[in-house]
C-alpha cells in the first residue's frame, strides 16, 4: 500500500488545479495567478478520499450578500484543514460552517471535474484510495 504525506497531495493537488477542473461557477473568474480559485469542493473530496475525516460546507460572503458555498476538511484529530483558503483574495468572509456528509455514488454536479482532478493527483502520486 502506497502512504502519502499532506506535503504530497497539497502539491499535487496545486499541481494538477486548471481552468478545467474550476467549478463552471467560477470558470470565468479562474485565472494562473489564483489557480485554487473554484476548486474547493472537489479539493476537500479528494483530501477526504486519502485521509477520511470530515467535510465541512460553509457560506462565503462579500459585501454582505451571499457568493456560494466554501468547502474544507476537518480531520479526524479534530484539526481542519482547507487547502484552497487563499483563493479568497477580495475579502470575503466564511460563515455557517456545517459539517456534511459526503454525497454517496457520482457528484450529482461537479463529477466531471472531479474525475480529472483525481487522474491528474493519480498521475502525481499514483493510485489514490477510493472514495468512502
Amino acid at each position: 500500500m502506497t502512504t502519502w504525506n499532506l506535503l504530497d497531495l497539497d502539491r499535487a493537488l496545486r499541481a494538477s488545479w486548471a481552468a478545467d477542473t474550476c467549478s463552471p461557477d467560477n470558470q470565468d473568474d479562474w485565472v494562473p495567478a489564483n489557480p485554487a480559485w473554484g476548486h474547493c469542493d472537489v479539493t476537500a473530496l479528494i483530501v477526504n478520499d486519502v485521509f477520511g475525516g470530515d467535510l465541512v460546507v460553509g457560506e462565503v460572503y462579500l459585501d454582505g450578500v451571499q457568493h456560494g458555498f466554501h468547502w474544507w476538511n476537518r480531520l479526524a484529530s479534530g484539526v481542519e484543514l482547507d487547502l484552497t483558503r487563499e483563493q479568497f483574495l477580495r475579502g470575503q468572509s466564511i460563515t455557517a460552517a456545517r459539517v456534511v456528509e459526503r454525497p454517496p455514488g457520482p457528484l450529482p454536479r461537479r463529477w466531471d471535474e472531479y474525475l480529472v482532478l483525481r487522474e491528474r493527483v493519480e498521475g502525481l502520486l499514483g493510485k489514490l484510495p477510493e472514495p468512502v
